[in-house]
């Protein structure tokens, strides 16, 4: 399993490592906030994280823009604003694009890829739960699953 998380914004919730629990490795769509998350992450499972459009600090700064990710015999685009994509997946031979941003949740498929968006694991924002979502990757075929956390209040900065 794959845990995809995004928009965290320097708030690491105990919500999130419990469904990231058991995860082989952890995708982080941007706006990661603070090296700390991924610091606490990768106690988890590895963690491969994109740069948002808030990543600018020591540790986040430097993350790329966009990563390719192998899962089994599956191929996936990671990138923070899906509007930034600049090529075709399907024609690319990506089997899933998973990005962040918008902090809303989102699941579809196009052309035969899958599109994920796990939605804001951080600070609430915009009355939108907060979320993240987990990827089976099986022979030939993916299985999305967004998990929305029973968590209360805004959030903060640092963990909850």
């Amino acid at each position: 399993m794959i845990g995809v998380v995004s928009d965290t914004h320097g708030l690491l919730r105990r919500e999130v490592l419990e469904v990231l629990a058991g995860a082989e490795l952890i995708v982080h769509a941007g706006d990661v906030g603070d090296q700390s998350v991924l610091q606490e992450l990768q106690l988890v499972a590895p963690v491969l994280a994109v740069r948002g459009n808030v990543d600018g600090g020591p540790g986040t700064g430097s993350l790329p823009l966009t990563r390719v990710v192998e899962a089994g015999r599956s191929t996936i685009y990671v990138l923070h604003r899906l509007s930034n994509l600049d090529l075709d997946p399907a024609a690319a031979g990506f089997a899933a694009v998973i990005y962040g941003h918008s902090h809303k949740s989102s699941v579809f498929w196009r052309d035969g890829v899958l599109y994920l968006n796990p939605g804001s694991a951080g600070p609430r924002r915009f009355n939108l739960p907060v979320s993240v979502a987990t990827l089976e990757v099986g022979e030939g075929k993916l299985e999305p699953r967004v998990v929305e956390l029973n968590v209360g209040g805004t959030g903060g900065a640092g963990r909850a």
